[in-house]
């Protein structure tokens, strides 16, 4: 399934709830019944409005096939439904009992290496099952014409985060049902052979039954067939979800969602399946290792306002403190969790939830932390819980939720061009998508511009500046969009190792970077990867060496940058250069060029700048597109603003200090700061150190 770029999810909003949403999951059948009710009156008091109810549960509802018991969970919606509170309530099917896999062995998951999974754990079943997907069928219905019209019932809440432990399997009903996939894509043989290039190797196929799924080969595996497996397992996992999707649909008006797990599952396609849901969700935590861990947040929460097309969006998962699977479970410092949250709630989300509501005392997250931990009340994390809610709450009255957040920025992002790049055998190990994507964003956060990711087929025309930072797969539709963009009077930066291949990995007859030839005015003669370690001086030209001159780094006094990982031999047809290389493969050769293009222009950048060089080269962009960075606020100084889509026109301006420094803000007009304390301020403000404050400024 591909993404429709005329979509746009329905703004549908949790029933129920006109406030910011708050809570976790909700797990009660570790606990004795008399804590569910401790439980209720706890989050009465720590402000929560809503929990989800059910994710691990199916041994419970369904102890042997066929037979249910509801009595429990009966009690609990009555319990949670009394006490005030909403109910995202679940569907279990990420985890199947334990007489499933004893019924159905068949079912069990098969790695590419072909390993039989067991079911001493989480995960799904083999998506293509039809075992599975009859299971899934039962319960899911079950749940729905028992619960459908449940007062308490404000959300339904498909599976568990797809895509993580599993996403693809290479059993026979995964084997058969690809086959399927491919003879709908391809319609012939014929189709698949050209698809595939299978000519080269000798892998051409002649019978349908001949194709096997692309598991460990002798050498490489054939990419065009990982990439199209890659393909067919989004789709067959995406269509578990919609099974399950319109078996409730058939019996509840509630909204419907699946938690995502943007960054950091890469094997969904999430730009198809936003479009199959009724309000975004997201889970995502921190990465202990990192100790700007809060720009990576910040990235995944821009993604899934993007993935909701510009819609309010639920963060469903994070964590109070520390995870449970990392190497070092670090804790979160006091305030952090305010400033993760709220850094959320300032890039969209209009939903702030946890893993989990009160800390389990066995199984595998036993150590994972909690809205209530094992401490209890007395817990600072608990504190900050309860002052949490009371924000959200100051935030709700305010009118934050349903606001939206303007961006002139984009930068592209597309699943299946991930998949293509990160397949065995291309010129550099050190060329990743990731790595600039996250690279360019960073910059782009430290600049204070706000940025939304966009597909590269999507209308574009709203954005000053589109940057491609990872485009190794571009389809012809979107390297037609891009040149239609930039003609229309946008500006365009591109990136290394982009415009290479087209949907099928194939390269393009022309060259290496024909998708992109006309919009960058050069041709690419040669990929000049570099070797471990080494590196080059670029001299800069022109508009770019204006911005060196104006850099406060001394580092590019001069107009010289310095570059690594990669180089291009080009052509250069009616670009004009901005720096040439001085030395490393390529001397004196263009590494830097912008074209004019209609009434816009194109930029493009064949080396992996960091740091100050690549600021330097985003200060000419900015200036190209009339983009203004803030560079006289600390780099750590996170700056949003979410705008009220009715009539009064007012401004929510999220102000989160990540240093240990009081930070000036000094604004346009005179704001009214909504928390800490909702007093009235001047024009300028102070923000201690690691506190976030939100300023309304109205029209």
């Amino acid at each position: 399934m591909r993404f429709d770029p005329r979509f746009c999810p329905n703004a549908t909003r949790v029933l129920g709830l006109d406030a910011i949403t708050y809570g976790g999951d909700y797990n009660p059948e570790q606990w004795p019944r008399e804590i569910w009710h401790e439980d209720v009156e706890l989050m009465v008091r720590a402000g929560v409005n809503m929990v989800s109810v059910g994710i691990w549960s199916w041994a419970k509802l369904e102890p042997r096939e066929g037979e249910f018991d509801f009595e429990w969970l009966d009690y609990l919606l009555d319990l949670l439904h009394k006490g005030g509170i909403r109910v995202d309530l679940a569907t279990p099917t990420a985890a199947p009992p334990a007489w499933f896999y004893k019924n159905y062995p068949q079912a069990r998951v098969v790695t590419r290496d072909g390993t039989v999974l067991t079911n001493a754990s989480r995960g799904m079943a083999a998506p293509s099952s039809p075992d599975y997907q009859r299971a899934c069928a039962n319960v899911t219905r079950a749940l729905a014409q028992r619960y459908g019209n449940h007062p308490a019932v404000a959300m339904w809440h498909v599976h568990n985060e797809y895509g993580a432990p599993v996403s693809d399997s290479y059993d026979n009903a995964s084997r058969d049902a690809w086959r399927i996939w491919l003879a709908q894509r391809y319609l012939t043989l014929d189709g698949v052979n050209e698809a595939w290039g299978t000519s080269f190797w000798g892998q051409t196929y002649y019978e349908w039954d001949e194709i096997p799924v692309p598991a460990i080969s002798a050498t490489v595996t054939n990419p065009s067939m990982r990439l199209d497996y890659a393909r067919f397992s989004s789709d067959a996992v995406l269509g578990c979800y919609l099974q399950e999707r319109d078996i409730i649909k058939e019996h509840s008006a509630a909204p419907v969602t699946t938690n995502f797990m943007a960054l950091n599952c890469p094997s969904m396609d999430l730009w198809a399946w936003a479009q199959e849901v009724d309000i975004v969700s997201n889970d995502y935590y921190l990465e202990a290792a990192d100790p700007r861990g809060h720009i990576k947040l910040a990235l995944d929460s821009d993604l899934t306002r993007s993935i909701a097309r510009g819609k309010p969006w639920i963060l469903l998962e994070h964590s109070t403190s520390g995870v449970n699977w990392q190497d070092r479970n670090v804790a979160k410092k006091p305030k952090e969790m305010a400033r993760n949250s709220l850094s959320s709630v300032a890039r969209g989300a209009d939903g702030i939830m946890f893993f989990q509501w009160r800390a389990a005392r066995f199984g595998a997250e036993k150590f994972h932390s909690a809205m209530l931990p094992h401490a209890g009340v007395r817990s600072r994390v608990f504190r900050e819980v309860c002052d949490l809610g009371a924000a959200l709450g100051e935030l709700s009255q305010a009118g934050v939720a349903g606001s939206s957040v303007p961006a002139e920025v984009a930068l592209l992002w597309d699943w299946e061009s991930f998949w293509a790049q990160d397949l065995e055998w291309r010129p550099s190990i050190d060329a990743q998508h990731r790595e600039r994507t996250l690279a360019f964003y960073t910059q782009l956060w430290e600049d204070k511009v706000t940025v939304d990711f966009a597909y590269p087929e999507q209308d574009l025309s709203a954005y000053k500046l589109v940057i491609a930072p990872a485009s190794y797969l571009l389809t012809d539709a979107g390297a037609a969009n891009l040149a239609d963009y930039v003609r229309g009077g946008g500006k365009l930066a591109v990136s290394f190792f982009s415009g290479v291949v087209n949907e099928n990995d194939t390269v393009r007859h022309g060259g290496l970077g024909a998708a992109l030839e006309d919009v960058l005015g050069l041709r690419i003669d040669e990929f000049l990867p570099l070797r471990s370690g080494d590196s080059y001086t670029l001299l800069a030209e022109g508009k770019l060496a204006d911005a060196c001159v104006a850099s406060v780094d001394a580092r590019i006094v001069g107009g010289k940058l310095r570059g690594d990982v990669w180089a291009d031999d080009l052509d250069v047809q009616t670009a004009e250069i901005m720096a040439r290389y001085l030395d490393g493969p390529k001397p004196d050769g263009a590494a830097i060029t912008r074209n004019l293009l209609g009434q816009g222009a194109a930029w493009y950048v064949s080396s992996r700048l960091v740091g100050a060089d690549l600021a330097a080269f985003l200060d000419a962009v900015y200036l190209d597109a009339g983009v203004s960075p803030r560079r006289d606020l600390p780099a750590d100084f996170e700056i949003v603003t979410r705008a009220s889509r009715d009539e009064s026109g007012d401004r929510f301006t999220f102000l989160i200090n990540h240093t240990e420094q009081v930070v000036d803000y000094v604004s346009g007009t005179i704001v009214e700061n909504l928390i800490p304390g909702g007093e009235q301020a001047s024009a300028a403000v102070a923000v201690p150190p690691g506190e976030v404050w939100v300023v309304r400024e109205h029209a």
